[in-house]
């Protein structure tokens, strides 16, 4: 008979073998390895993994699951927008064992500032404690926290309009100002487009629109699902074009711009979330979502 103290010294030493075996097959490609704050990061693997996680000393951030694409498997994970820059890790993991440990380097970055001066209904709008309200972020949440299996698009993203205007920053860091004297403070997730309502505004990149209503905070709004855990939302309409369900192609029509919600004027709120974090669209502007022939040129030496 194994005694109970040999069993669990047994079973120790098989995972750490098995464990050890699996980390000697890993090979992965990270893009970029010196992220900044608010900017993704897509990791390719070749090898047995189910998640990676993004840790900065000893805290745990983003978690995200691989999903598989034609010769590795794939996540994406963004580092928090108020992160501080320095060393982190990467973890790779396979039924909730570390596997491999991917060290990276957080690069520093400056974020503006502004300050945002509310009337009462904008006040009242953002101070809102309604059910309905509760209802609405509930359901946000629930939608950006899901992890479908999917994958609709993997390239570049476009902007949802063609003016350049930007009227505010990703990132920003606001102030918002009350009408009865009291202030808050929130990060800005998305990008604002100064543009005039009636503005049209297209899909930034293919995909399945899983949200298309009107709510308080955010007016006419729309959500659109890319790839697992991976979503685009369009803030403020004034005009709704899609159904929720319906599959869209990169450039299609969404709708029009207003200043529909928690809006001072005109414009569009665009906004990217990769597994629920608040993510800098334009690093999807400016490179994809799955640059596959950089990724296979890494995992295949």
């Amino acid at each position: 008979m194994i005694k109970p103290a040999c069993f669990f010294l047994f079973l120790f030493f098989f995972q750490a073998v098995f464990i050890t075996a699996l980390s000697a097959q890993i090979r992965y490609s990270v893009n970029p390895d010196n992220p900044r704050p608010g900017e993704p990061v897509t990791i390719g693997v070749y090898g047995e993994v189910s998640h990676a996680v993004l840790t900065i000393g000893e805290r745990q951030f983003s978690r995200t699951a691989f999903f598989p694409v034609p010769g590795f498997m794939a996540a994406v994970l963004t580092v928090p927008s108020a992160a501080n820059s320095g060393a982190a890790v990467i973890k790779l993991e396979n039924n909730q064992s570390v596997i491999y440990e991917i060290p990276i380097t957080i690069a520093d970055r400056t974020f503006r500032s502004e300050v945002i001066d509310l009337n009462p209904t904008l006040t009242g709008i953002r101070t809102d404690p309604s059910p309905q309200r509760v209802e609405e972020a509930n359901l946000l949440w629930a939608i950006l926290r899901t992890t479908g299996d999917t994958v609709y698009h993997t390239g570049s993203f476009v902007p949802p309009v063609t003016s350049t205007r930007r009227t505010s920053f990703f990132g920003n860091r606001r102030v918002f100002r009350y009408s009865d004297g009291r202030s808050d403070t929130s990060i800005h997730a998305g990008v604002d487009y100064g543009v005039p309502t009636g503005t049209r505004v297209i899909a930034s990149g293919a995909g399945r629109v899983v949200l298309a209503r009107s709510r308080i905070v955010t007016g006419n709004s729309i959500i659109i699902e890319h790839a697992p855990g991976i979503y685009s939302l369009y803030y403020h309409l004034d005009k709704i074009e899609v159904e929720e369900g319906s599959i869209v192609n990169t450039g299609a029509l969404l709708g029009l711009s207003g200043a529909t919600g928690l809006a001072t004027g005109p414009h569009l709120h665009w906004e990217i979330r990769v597994n629920t974090e608040n993510t800098d669209p334009d690093a999807f502007l400016n490179r994809p979502i799955l640059d596959k022939e950089l990724i296979m040129s890494k995992i295949s030496n």
